[in-house]
């Protein structure tokens, strides 16, 4: 199978030598661009296979993920999944919520109770901090389900189980990426344009012509 580092340059997901604002609000010069991987079914679907297979003895029940890119992955996960057990696994995602005054994840739409009492593999396509797959680990504990790991197409931050609240992560592929603070980054003091395209670029380019 191709290596996903490779399918992510082949269908231009891979972003290099730009000037990018992620998730987090640092800035960086590289991008895992995951809107540019979705459209193609069967690169997704092939990744979303092996994440299945690494899973298969875990004997997982349920597949959650993240809105937006979670949506999907938990779909084509829990596919391949029934495929290898013989059996039905259910694909459900959490949307953003606020948790007690803070920044979280619910599962709505019915899904919270499919949760009680099952063993849960949770998918998110990129990691960078890790905040939304650990804020899924956190919905699913508190509906009564059991996490028994993450699965991530790319982990580009350096994240451990330990910082989801996981038993175990598996990524399919790891590229870590240098950020910087605004007020630190190299780029913004050489005066390199943002690239607006992609992460939270053009809302960064709007906060500061809203400053002047």
């Amino acid at each position: 199978m191709e290596d996903t580092l490779s399918i992510l340059q082949r269908v231009g997901a891979l972003i290099t030598g730009s000037h990018v604002v992620y998730t987090s609000g640092r800035h960086g010069s590289s991008y895992v661009n995951k809107d540019a991987l979705y459209p193609h079914t069967a690169a997704i679907s092939a990744a979303c296979a092996v994440l299945a297979a690494h899973f298969r003895t875990s004997a997982v029940e349920l597949v959650a993920g993240p809105t937006v890119g979670g949506v999907i992955m938990a779909q084509w996960t829990a596919h391949h999944l029934s495929a290898l057990l013989g059996r039905e696994v259910l694909a459900i995602y959490a949307e953003e919520a606020t948790i007690d005054g803070a920044k979280g994840r619910e599962f709505r739409r019915g899904y919270d109770a499919l949760l009680v009492d099952r063993r849960v593999l949770i998918v998110e396509d990129i990691l960078t901090t890790g905040g939304s797959a650990r804020q899924v680990v956190e919905a699913v504990e508190r509906q009564g389900g059991s996490v028994v790991g993450v699965a991530a197409l790319c982990n580009r931050g350096a994240v451990t189980a330990a910082t989801l609240g996981a038993p175990q992560l598996f990524a399919l592929t790891s590229v870590p990426l240098e950020s910087f603070a605004p007020e630190e980054c190299p780029l913004c003091a050489a005066g390199v344009a943002v690239n607006t395209s992609v992460g939270k670029g053009a809302a960064f380019v709007a906060q500061q012509g809203a400053k002047k």
